[in-house]
């Protein structure tokens, strides 16, 4: 299990992220609506996602599944039934081949492992780690591999099919019975299973419904479900699905991936998992194990089989849930953490997923907004990963009436359809609109604070609801509030998810600096999605005061190790333009990268021109000056975050110069950070990411030959 930083997992669903055909038909095909491909993840895409505060990417439906598209006359690739495929698409949890690629995700279908192969380097190369899943369960209805290595055995290639169940088969059996699909025509079936299979959600006969998982069949794992005497366990000798299945995710691991999501675990036995995940870390020791379960009662020993993270999701997703709309209270989310704090670094949170409904849907909350105070609260409540589902950042509703997913509130997974607010947000940047624009950058500070803050990560948790009750500066039907301490830094976060602006004053017990092992002191901190510096009284029992908007929360970091002092930032003699102000901390990075001068110190920045000079060893061409505005509109359209973090001067980032700070500046400064590209040091005002600087426009430029001086004049278009 990884714990150097805060995991933020990304998860796309592979043939939806990239595909820009917006013909949209309900029920099209491939031919008709397009399909995204992995080509699509190019590393300027990579680096956006990266730049969003990700660690991972969850690459969803990269396994060959059962899909209506034909691939078998061109590519021999073996076709699915029309009546075990769910939508155009299909599902990509009905796997027909555990060791083939998805054709319709290749640009060349014949070399479609070679990009697979092609992305994970570019993942990686972004930065990033690589997640794909793993569907232990079940198989689709059809399952042939033509891409087993060689010497492998097929499932079921040798089942005893005269038996319901026999510990070395891999498939449950209906004996001497047909699969019955009547519901889906109850005159005319053409698909015949001679004998039936049972089917993947546990259903034994040979007559699934409509509502079943009829398009898969269930994996035997040695676990007798219909023994007379009650479900049965036969794990000795070691059933035949284990080593199979143990050896696909070796086979998969040995691409240089870095970890699997696991499709409903609870429905394998643990036995297999302890077997499995000790084969695999044995050989790969940093795999990542992410299991899906949905019985609390059984986390603990699913985390005691080897799994590194569990879903969250009948506990914290669903309070969650019900409190941004209105239905439980905020002070719902203490009980949530306590009924599983002994595992508590092993859950992984999330607002969204494949599975679950859009925020911004009418069937959650119908505004995206709405979850900020969630997105916080499952970013920086405690050490354990986070994850949200592409889409989600710029508030895609899902009210799409794709084909067979119809308007459901979710972005369908069985059909062929291009997603509008992914499209526009990676691939159409000014197509979109001012309030995704607004979502996406505080999506942005949050997880960026979350992956860039050690004390998010690392630190201690205390939850200040107890001695919160109501009262007029305090209501946990709607707030919800916390400490965050790390060596010497502490973070108090609020949160408000109601639509109104509160003024609150916090409690902090004295329980508090005892667990947290912190002396009363007076510190100075910075609120980190705005930048305003606030001193305060850290006194036992005493409160922290502040004013919390709608739908919001504050972000308060305190250097403990800073106290007792009046800390007092160096005087700004200057009213900022905050676009031109940021476009001024972008142009002094992108000069020094490009040219490799110092920063500038003689500037003027003002709403409608500024002036910036720089010290080089040549002067700029026509094609030189042409690329300083195409890059700094660049940074401008990838719409990096603007965060700010106090810090004393022993704790500076090694390429952060303090010479040009005035002589009475503080002990305590102030960083401003732009994504990755740029950090220095500034108390002045700025946007909150770069998309809010407007167009870079350069106006003119002068050179001194003597003093090798280069002159900008430049303006921010709004």
């Amino acid at each position: 299990m990884e714990d150097s930083k805060k995991i933020i997992i990304y998860q796309v669903l592979t043939r939806l992220f990239g595909n820009r055909n917006q013909t949209r038909k309900e029920n099209g095909s491939v031919a008709e609506n397009g399909v995204g491909k992995m080509e699509d993840f190019t590393p300027k895409v990579l680096k956006q996602i990266r730049d969003l505060g990700v660690t991972h990417v969850w690459f969803t439906g990269i396994i060959r599944h059962a899909t209506a598209t034909d691939y078998s006359q061109r590519y021999d690739i073996p076709r699915q039934h029309a009546e075990v495929v769910k939508g155009k698409a299909g599902s990509p949890y009905a796997i027909t081949d555990y060791y083939d690629v998805d054709p319709d995700l290749a640009v060349d279908v014949e070399k479609r492992m070679q990009e697979w192969e092609s992305l994970i380097a570019r993942t990686h190369h972004a930065g990033l780690k690589v997640i794909m899943d793993f569907v232990p369960n079940h198989v689709a209805r059809e399952y042939r591999s033509i891409c087993k290595p060689n010497g492998v055995e097929d499932l079921g290639e040798n089942d005893r099919t005269d038996r319901q169940f026999d510990q070395q088969n891999n498939f449950y059996y209906c004996p001497n019975q047909e699969l019955s699909l009547g519901f889906i025509n109850k005159e005319h079936n053409t698909y015949h299973e001679m004998p039936a299979k049972a089917t993947g959600n546990d259903h034994f006969d040979n007559c699934p419904g409509v509502n079943d998982w009829y398009e898969t069949v269930k994996l035997n794992y040695g676990v007798d479900y219909c023994d007379t005497g009650g479900r049965s366990y036969h794990f000795d000798p070691i059933p035949n699905t284990w080593l199979k299945m143990t050896d696909i995710l070796l086979y998969w691991m040995a691409k240089g991936i870095d970890g699997f999501r696991c499709d409903m675990v609870e429905m394998v036995p643990t036995a297999f998992w302890a077997y499995a995940i000790s084969i695999v870390k044995k050989r790969f020791p940093k795999t990542v194990f992410i299991g899906e379960v949905y019985v609390s009662d059984q986390y603990r020993a699913y985390i005691e089989s080897g799994f590194d993270y569990l879903y969250d999701k009948v506990g914290m997703y669903d309070c969650l849930r019900d409190v941004i709309c209105g239905n439980r209270p905020a002070g719902a989310i203490t009980y949530q953490w306590q009924h599983v704090d002994d595992i508590n670094e092993r859950m992984l949170y999330f607002l969204e997923n494949h599975d679950e409904q859009r925020i911004a849907s009418d069937f959650f909350c119908g505004d995206a907004r709405k979850a900020i105070p969630g997105v916080m609260v499952s970013a920086l409540m405690r050490k354990n990963p986070f994850m949200l589902y592409a889409g989600q950042e710029y508030g895609e509703r899902g009210m799409d009436k794709e084909g067979f997913s119809g308007i459901d509130g979710r972005t369908s997974i069985f059909d062929y359809w291009s997603v509008d607010a992914i499209r526009r947000g990676y691939f159409a940047k000014l197509q979109l609109k001012p309030e995704e624009r607004k979502l996406v950058a505080r999506y942005k500070q949050i997880l960026n604070i979350a992956k860039r803050e050690q004390v998010v990560a690392k630190g201690d948790f205390f939850d200040l609801i107890y001695v919160n009750p109501m009262s007029d500066s305090f209501d946990p039907r709607y707030q919800y509030a916390f400490l965050r301490k790390y060596r010497s830094t502490l973070l108090f976060i609020i949160v408000n998810f109601s639509d109104k602006t509160v003024q609150t004053a916090t409690i902090i017990p004295e329980h508090a600096f005892d667990c947290l092992r912190m002396a009363e002191c007076i510190t100075n901190g910075v609120e980190l999605l705005t930048g305003k510096s606030q001193t305060i009284a850290l006194r036992k029992d005493g409160v922290i005061a502040t004013m919390v908007s709608p739908y919001s929360g504050c972000i308060f970091k305190f250097n403990l190790s800073m106290t007792n002092i009046d800390i007092n930032f160096n005087d700004h003699n200057k009213e900022d333009f905050p676009p031109a102000h940021t476009a001024e901390h972008l142009l002094n990075q992108t000069m020094v990268r490009m040219f490799g001068c110092e920063r500038s110190n003689n500037a003027h920045i003002e709403r409608k021109k500024s002036k910036i000079t720089y010290i080089l060893d040549h002067k700029p061409d026509r094609k030189e000056e042409k690329a300083i505005e195409d890059k700094m509109n660049e940074l401008i359209q990838e719409d990096l975050p603007v965060t700010y973090e106090v810090v004393d001067r022993d704790h500076l980032p090694t390429d952060v110069k303090t010479d040009r700070l005035p002589a009475d500046a503080s002990d305590m400064l102030r960083l401003v950070r732009i994504g990755d590209y740029d950090v220095c040091l500034c108390i002045g005002k700025h946007v909150r990411s770069t998309s809010q600087i407007g167009r870079f426009e350069i106006l003119g430029t002068n050179w001194d030959e003597a003093k090798h001086a280069y002159r900008i004049r430049f303006k921010v278009v709004q």
